[in-house]
């Protein structure tokens, strides 16, 4: 078998997750190598003629691209539901601000139209709206600080698997041996 066969080989059954953890959570290790294959591969991928495109085994690429997207970890996932959900809540606590607002400026109107107790109802329509607005605003501050602390959790993950995978290629940059040298 020649070398580049038995690289490819090599590369497709470690893509296939036949050293994954019994855990069933992909290790960081795993990612990191199937994404250094992924750059082997390219890099030993030939150049198409007059350009720099590369030619790549699309089936096994796709395969390997997969299998990196399900073992990214849950934390990702998470992160894009809890983005999904902070917009999700923000619109249900505009539209409940609204309706606040709504129904006290309706009690307002209301309370305004009997002559009796004008100075009260323009009080106390200020007072719920005032309410309704401050309610609001601490519903939107106490949500944008839960969010914040849980995508600064995501960010302290990604900026670790960042560094790490910096890490691996540098060493798979340093681990590659010297080019013979070609006689004259």
């Amino acid at each position: 078998m020649t070398s580049d066969m038995q690289t490819e080989t090599e590369l497709i059954v470690d893509a296939t997750g036949a050293d994954a953890p019994a855990s069933g959570q992909p290790e960081m290790e795993d990612i990191l190598d199937i994404v250094d294959d992924l750059i082997v591969h390219l890099h030993e991928s030939k150049n198409m003629p007059l350009s720099s495109n590369a030619i790549v085994d699309r089936e096994m690429f796709l395969s390997r691209l997969e299998t990196l997207r399900s073992s990214l970890p849950d934390e990702l996932r998470a992160a894009r539901w809890m983005v999904r959900e902070r917009e999700a809540f923000i619109s249900r606590t505009n539209e409940k601000a609204r309706e606040i607002v709504d129904n006290a400026r309706k009690e307002a109107d209301a309370l305004v139209s009997e002559s009796n107790i004008v100075a009260e109802a323009v009080e106390e329509a200020n007072i719920l709206v005032r309410r309704a607005e401050g309610e609001v605003r601490r519903l939107r501050l106490e949500t944008e600080d839960e969010i914040d602390r849980r995508l600064q959790t995501i960010e302290h993950l990604l900026v670790d698997l960042t560094d790490q995978i910096k890490g691996s290629r540098a060493e798979f940059h340093r681990a590659r041996p010297r080019p013979p040298e070609v006689p004259i």
